[in-house]
């Protein structure tokens, strides 16, 4: 298979939905220009956590953070977090880079999961801060490898569950999705 054709914005929807849809109300939705979280509401019975322009990459970088956002972060548009847009000073850079170490870890286990290759994101282009991408690249690994030994959080370790299984094991998706559902399954008999 073309490595272009291997990783499927189709595939990466229906293995988040199949996990998610029904036991978070939750569905990613491919948007256009920002990526952005919709708690459900009146006209959409279900929550979106949106991904930017169709990118694959995109989409696991909002994952993540849904991922790790808790009950009452969920029913929030965006979390309740604010975003900076490029362009950050110093101080804007660095509270940036502060909350963006364990999203991007975990994006960084989601991406390897799928057998893809992660690259951090200082998502700065036009600032006036120098940012020191290799450090921040650091934190970021040194976050992903606690998550390893610490465990992943239950919603994280389902969909990586599924993914590896289908990105790197060869399942269908069908399979795949019963895969990470068993471990959610799992997880609520224990708790």
């Amino acid at each position: 298979m073309d490595q272009d054709q291997r990783w499927q914005l189709a595939d990466i929807i229906a293995l988040f939905d199949g996990l998610f849809a029904d036991t978070y109300q939750t569905r990613l939705i491919r948007g256009a220009d920002e990526p952005l979280y919709r708690p459900a509401d009146a006209q959409t019975p279900y929550h979106q956590v949106i991904f930017a322009h169709g990118f694959y990459a995109s989409a696991l970088h909002e994952i993540s953070h849904w991922c790790i956002a808790g009950a009452k972060r969920r029913m929030l548009e965006d979390y309740g977090y604010w975003y900076e847009p490029d362009g950050r000073d110093a101080v804007q850079q660095s509270a940036f880079e502060a909350v963006e170490v364990a999203p991007q870890a975990l994006e960084s286990l989601l991406t390897q999961a799928c057998g893809r290759t992660f690259h951090v994101s200082v998502d700065n282009l036009g600032g006036e801060a120098e940012v020191d991408r290799g450090g921040f690249a650091a934190k970021v690994q040194q976050r992903a490898e606690r998550y390893v030994e610490e465990g992943l959080p239950l919603r994280a370790g389902a969909l990586v569950a599924a993914l590896a299984a289908f990105y790197l094991d060869g399942a269908s998706l069908a399979d795949a999705i019963t895969q990470g559902r068993q471990r959610l399954d799992a997880a609520e008999r224990h708790s």
